[in-house]
């Protein structure tokens, strides 16, 4: 598989206190089955889907304090892990956990942009990222919630040397991210304060391909999940986000359901 031009996401993970739990859960909503757990690597555990790794769970590390809250992170491929860490730092983000290398599988750090959302960088060695994208189970999509955009957007496209374009569409500040071809490789939304909570922090939103939007969130709820958004129709799928029952938010979409005209760029 060849690398990944910089920027593009190339992995997701959570951390659970209950990895069996998350186990059930996503092998349930999202059809996944799961590896061994790597001890020597904190019993990190891959998710498959028809046997192409598609993410993976892991509990917290020993000695974090208390229970950490459940969130699934989505990590940007990079060349050059340190090199990375330090154009985040002088673009105004933080650094939470230096490079460091895992084995050989490869080299990452976690980071924060300005306004709080926390993401991870990954320089591939023998572990390339997703096997599979853009197939039922599998990520298809991520979108940077933010209160302060104009920030977002000046740390990404500094960091990553994305290009931008936006929605042309007065009632939300949405914008689209690329590296120069005509597919776009990240969303950003304005986290508008009607619609979300004041302690509900900005963050990172990954969608993972469903067959049936309705019946996948269906499922979660039985399984102990909320309903956070939707079911909703829009030009790229039919959609709904999901609060875990361990508190982790992601999204489902069924790419095959669309409604509506794509709207303009500008």
């Amino acid at each position: 598989m060849a690398a990944r031009p910089e920027g593009t996401p190339v992995w997701s993970d959570a951390m659970f206190t209950d990895v069996e739990g998350a186990k059930t859960f996503y092998g349930d909503v999202l059809g996944w089955t799961f590896g061994e757990a790597s001890s020597e690597y904190g019993n990190y555990t891959q998710a498959y889907r028809d046997g192409k790794a598609v993410a993976a769970v892991v509990p917290p590390m020993p000695g974090q304090d208390g229970s950490p809250q459940s969130a699934w992170c989505l990590y940007f491929s990079s060349p050059d892990a340190a090199a990375t860490a330090e154009k985040i730092k002088s673009n105004g983000g933080t650094v939470l956990m230096e490079p460091m290398a895992v084995g050989d599988f490869g080299s990452m750090c976690l980071a924060q942009d300005p306004t709080g959302v926390t993401f991870g960088v990954w320089q591939p060695g023998t572990h390339k990222g997703f096997e599979l994208e853009g197939e039922t189970g599998s990520y298809v999509w991520a979108e940077v919630f933010t209160r302060e955009p104009a920030k977002s957007d000046t740390f990404f496209t500094s960091v990553f040397g994305y290009n931008t374009q936006k929605m042309a569409d007065d009632t939300m500040d949405y914008k689209v991210f690329d590296l120069g071809g005509e597919t776009p490789v990240l969303g950003r939304m304005k986290m508008a304060s009607e619609d979300f909570p004041p302690e509900v922090p900005s963050h990172i939103q990954i969608y993972f391909v469903v067959d049936n939007c309705d019946q996948a969130v269906d499922r979660a709820v039985k399984l102990g999940g909320q309903k956070a958004f939707g079911p909703m129709d829009s030009p790229f799928g039919r959609f709904a986000t999901i609060l875990d029952p361990q508190g982790a938010v992601f999204a489902v979409i069924d790419t095959k359901t669309t409604v509506g005209e794509m709207p303009e760029m500008v």
